[in-house]
């Protein structure tokens, strides 16, 4: 099969991890016999250097008309002038926009063998497995209206915080379709008791429960799922909820698993958006930031973004059989302790990618 994966590698560690990515990307399609075909863009900070925009017209066009789009990370310390009429954060939030990706996927699982690498005790994390599904499009980011004005001799900031019902009615059936192949179980997170926005959720969440009897499906207030993260993390299986509070619980949980540099993410767009009968338009990204401060040393963790790879190929081209190949290669790695220095280990970042095509390779 042949695919064309556009790469933004963005700021930072970004080039360094992406490049890795690739290589078991290329690892995979010479023992499947596929094709990737790969063209590489700017996006963010060096996007806004180059071009004056952290993300083109052109660049946007690339990623539109590709099969999926792998990206690293924006930012830094040279473009965060809060005053900027352009910043790397922006190219991000309209390349989600313009591709139709309305979810994202973030599945936080503990390794056996990291268990002590995570600030939670261990008996804590055994059998922690779970998938976050937060909304990309609506919510406070995008809003109307947005905007600073003079009031009174004071200045006033709005933001708003809207949802259709169709926007919720979306990621929610796709949690529960998501959790038919897990444990059967839904945690929907609002704000209910405070916010008409979360009312509304609620409500398309509950219809979307009777419609999955087969389902269990519970409802959480955002400040008690942000205890029961720390408190009980395996009590979850599938959670879904709008888009700040997502953005939230998804970095808390990502402690869970000892180091950002481990976990992955999707960001899906409606089924078929893809050529294929299910397969869906995504963009694929390690959860971490751009780390300006270890950038160009070679010693960032590449298995967020080469797991993020894997989910490239299971959502987007509907290759499983390849993706769990990577999800296994990493971890067989992991459990034979090959570390970088984010787990308190020396390889450096191509020496882990190598033990993971190694093992890709045995296998």
């Amino acid at each position: 099969m042949n695919f064309k994966i556009t790469l933004l590698p963005g700021d930072g560690i970004g080039p360094e991890v992406v490049a890795e990515a690739v290589r078991v990307l290329e690892t995979i399609a010479g023992k499947h016999k596929h094709t990737f075909s790969f063209q590489e863009r700017l996006m963010g900070g060096c996007s806004i250097d180059k071009y004056g925009s952290s993300l083109t017209d052109e660049t946007l066009a690339d990623c539109q008309t590709s099969d999926a789009v792998l990206f690293g990370a924006v930012g830094g310390p040279k473009w965060d002038d809060p005053n900027a009429k352009d910043r790397p954060e922006r190219g991000l939030l309209a390349l989600r926009k313009g591709l139709g990706v309305f979810a994202n996927l973030r599945p936080v699982k503990v390794h056996p063998a990291l268990a002590d690498h995570s600030p939670l005790k261990p008996e804590k994390l055994q059998g922690v497995d779970i998938l976050i599904l937060r909304e990309l499009t609506g919510g406070l980011y995008f809003g109307q209206p947005k905007m600073r004005e003079m009031k009174d001799g004071h200045q006033r900031a709005v933001d708003t915080l809207e949802y259709y019902d169709y926007e919720i009615k979306r990621i929610v059936d796709l949690a529960f379709e998501l959790a038919k192949g897990r444990k059967k179980k839904v945690t929907s997170v609002d704000k209910a008791n405070v916010l008409e926005s979360s009312r509304l959720w609620r409500q398309v969440a509950t219809q979307a429960g009777k419609e999955n009897p087969d389902i269990e499906l519970e409802h959480v207030l955002v400040d008690t799922a942000s205890m029961k993260l720390i408190t009980g993390p395996a009590s979850f299986d599938v959670v879904v909820t709008e888009n700040m509070f997502g953005d939230i619980l998804t970095d808390e949980a990502s402690v869970l698993a000892g180091s950002m540099g481990m976990l992955p993410s999707a960001s899906l767009g409606e089924a078929g958006s893809r050529s294929g009968s299910e397969a869906r338009m995504g963009l694929y990204e390690p959860i971490h930031g751009s780390a300006p401060d270890i950038a160009g040393k070679g010693i960032a963790n590449p298995i967020g973004t080469i797991l993020s790879a894997a989910l490239l190929l299971r959502h987007s081209f509907e290759l499983e059989s390849e993706a769990v190949a990577i999800e296994n290669g990493v971890h067989q790695t992991i459990t034979a302790g090959a570390r970088t220095a984010d787990l308190g280990g020396m390889l450096t970042t191509r020496q882990m990618t190598d033990e993971i095509i190694k093992s890709i390779e045995e296998n």
